[in-house]
């Protein structure tokens, strides 16, 4: 399968099978050394798209961006990887099968509580939005691409989709405040299944003949692959929810029985109707997500961990097989298509779909300036290209060059702006300075107190009813519920939050949630009590730096410890440090047994919070700010915690 027209014939003599080459050119083969080819190919893609992950974590670089220059390189570049030549003809259905199993996960990230009060605007998004980035899409490409107008149609409907890949990690870095959040979850998933829908009927119409004269046609097949799509995706997941519900699936076999219907999902809906797999793996998802009867966050965790893989995989796969001659079709009429996609069509999409809904102008503008394209677009451009050269459409070659700049473009545009557009139109805080309290009992809500009326914001998370009433009565912000529930980050408003502490007596919880929440926040600020040295937490926990975040205020300061310092009468203490009443001056104040808290500090306008651990207890100065745990002598930690939280 080659990218275009000009690659085919390139590369048909070298691909062609042994036997259907010219005798003269028959040559024994090693076969031991053509498996260990393969072997190494196959390794390659592996490592390469781990290595580049691990490499964009490390420079704080959007991971796709990494792993497109990572194929390229392997590819194109240095002649190193050739997917073609390792997969051959089962190339596009191992694509279009892992792009099954992406969006099915995106459609587990989907709660319908947030479509009370967004639903109408994404209605439009997925509609409205979706025909006007189509059609402006498809006269750029013909204006200034020089595509032909069906070409041109079929490339704008691959444009439809977005890159929900990209767009949930930049949400969950940029974390802005109000509705946006939501609408562009919901926008980039959903639209995945809609553009792919769209460009399997524009191919159909142009390989039938005549686009103009398939409009009806194309009317039916989309309505059959919509309701195809709809009745495969419910049915799957109710034969899912249906056995584990009776136990008729063991623990151990729920995720790879899981993994085995998304596949006979897509396999099915794509064999009753063409390209309709991605629109049921979407749908089981969301009905899997929004049903309350059986739990599936076990299956939520699996698919994110599949997912990280497969993106690899495939990004790096479909990237290598660009060729030199595709990146020289990229020259300045690709770049002036892309900034008309960015400063135009998007635009146009987002304020024509925003019309009297309840979105801000600020909200408005920021989901203006979020399109990425991802995975999807890369695998749907490849699959139609290949199609479409096969079938004698030179100008198909194009599609795939163009499309990876897009997506490299966008990403890199996205990924570097979409934190300070959204700081400066007061969606997003930067470097916040807030905490979310895992544990909402009593000396947790004084401790949030204390921090509230120092201007930060917090909030805190607890299963526990009668510390959420009290929490409420004292004015604090707080969510009921588990704080490893499989909707929280939805659910929880964590703006301005830019730290986790994890108050709970149940020890196991606190490492849990600091794990969680560790690539929100970052290790840095996420904190935990110290499980207490004879619990089974603490047993279990043979490297701390690994299994959990940073432990508070000190290296024996366990929630037991907490609790019998305030039940003997300690109390909060909030001191302002000058000149003449310094840190050295409170020490002998207070004494040994005052036990640090935090450290407010005045820098550059801003209030900025600093958190004592155990393995970095802050240095006040004057004109800090400091809050203590201040009178009853420390007592000595005990096995049994007395009040029950999170």
């Amino acid at each position: 399968m080659a990218v275009g027209l000009e690659t085919g014939c390139r590369r048909g003599l070298r691909d062609q099978h042994p036997l259907e080459r010219p005798a003269a050119s028959i040559r024994p083969v090693d076969t031991r050394q053509m498996d260990e080819h393969y072997l190494i190919g196959l390794a390659a893609i592996l490592v390469i798209g781990i290595l580049a992950r691990w490499v964009a974590w490390r420079l704080h670089l959007p991971s796709i961006l990494l792993l497109l220059l990572a194929g390229i390189l392997a590819g194109p570049v240095a002649g190193f990887l050739n997917p073609d030549e390792l997969f051959g003809p089962v190339l596009t259905p191992f694509v279009s099968l892992s792009v099954g199993v992406i969006l099915f996960e995106g459609g587990l990230s989907l709660d319908f509580r947030e479509l009370r009060e967004t639903g109408n605007v994404i209605f439009r998004l997925i509609t409205v939005g979706a025909a006007v980035t189509w059609a402006l899409a498809a006269g750029a490409a013909w204006l200034i691409l020089g595509f032909s107008g069906e070409l041109a149609v079929l490339f704008g409907a691959i444009l439809v989709v977005t890159g929900p890949t990209v767009v949930i990690p930049l949400l969950h870095h940029v974390r802005p405040k109000g509705q946006v959040a939501a609408v562009i979850r919901w926008e980039g998933i959903l639209n995945d299944p809609v553009g792919a829908l769209l460009a399997v009927l524009v191919y159909e119409a142009i390989r039938a003949g005549s686009l103009a004269t398939q409009a009806e046609e194309a009317g039916i097949q989309l309505l059959d692959a919509t309701l195809v799509g709809l009745g495969t995706g419910i049915a799957a997941a109710i034969v899912l929810l249906v056995l584990i519900r009776y136990y008729l699936i063991p623990d151990e076999l729920q995720n790879a029985f899981s993994l085995c219907m998304v596949v006979v999902a897509y396999t099915a809906s794509d064999h009753f109707q063409p390209e309709s797999g991605f629109l049921a793996t979407t749908v089981m998802g969301l009905v899997l997500a929004n049903q309350r009867r059986v739990a599936v966050r076990h299956l939520v965790e699996f698919k994110e961990n599949l997912r990280v893989l497969v993106i690899s995989v495939l990004f790096i796969v479909l990237a290598a097989r660009l060729s030199a001659e595709d990146l020289h079709q990229v020259d300045w009429r690709a770049w002036a298509f892309l900034a008309v996609l960015v400063f135009l069509v998007r635009p146009a999409a987002v304020w024509i779909s925003a019309v009297g809904s309840r979105l801000t102008g600020a909200e408005r503008e920021f989901l203006a300036w979020m399109a990425p394209r991802g995975i999807v677009a890369a695998a749907v451009s490849s699959i139609f290209a290949d199609r479409l050269a096969a079938a004698g459409v030179e100008e198909a070659a194009r599609l795939v060059p163009i499309t990876f700049l897009v997506i490299i473009g966008t990403v890199t545009l996205y990924g570097l702006t979409a934190f300070p557009v959204a700081r400066r139109l007061g969606l997003a805080e930067g470097s916040p300075q807030g905490a979310l309290f895992v544990g909402a009992h009593s000396w947790a809500r004084e401790m949030a107190l204390a921090l509230q009326k120092e201007g930060f914001r917090v909030v805190m998370a607890d299963s526990n009813w009668y510390n959420v009433t009290r929490a409420r009565m004292a004015g604090l912000p707080v969510h009921y519920g588990g704080i490893l529930s499989e909707h929280v980050l939805e659910e929880i408003d964590l703006y301005g939050i830019g730290r986790l502490l994890a108050l709970t007596s149940n020890e196991e919880a606190n490492t849990l949630a600091a794990l969680h929440f560790a690539g929100i926040f970052g290790r840095k600020e996420v904190y935990q009590l110290k499980p207490y040295a004879g619990s089974e937490a603490a047993r279990k926990q043979v490297s701390p730096l690994h299994l959990s975040g940073r432990i508070l205020f000190g290296d024996e300061v366990t929630y037991d410890y907490l609790a019998q310092r305030f039940a003997s009468g300690a109390k909060l203490k909030r001191s302002k440090l000058t000149a003449q009443f310094d840190w050295k001056a409170w020490r002998n104040k207070y004494g040994p047994e005052a036990l640090l808290l935090f450290v407010v500090r005045e820098e550059d306008g801003r209030r900025r919070l600093t958190v004592s651990a155990a393995d970095g207890r802050p240095r006040p100065k004057s004109g800090d700010i400091v809050i203590a745990l201040i009178g009853a002598a420390p007592a000595a930690p005990s096995a049994s915690s007395s009040e029950a939280a999170g």
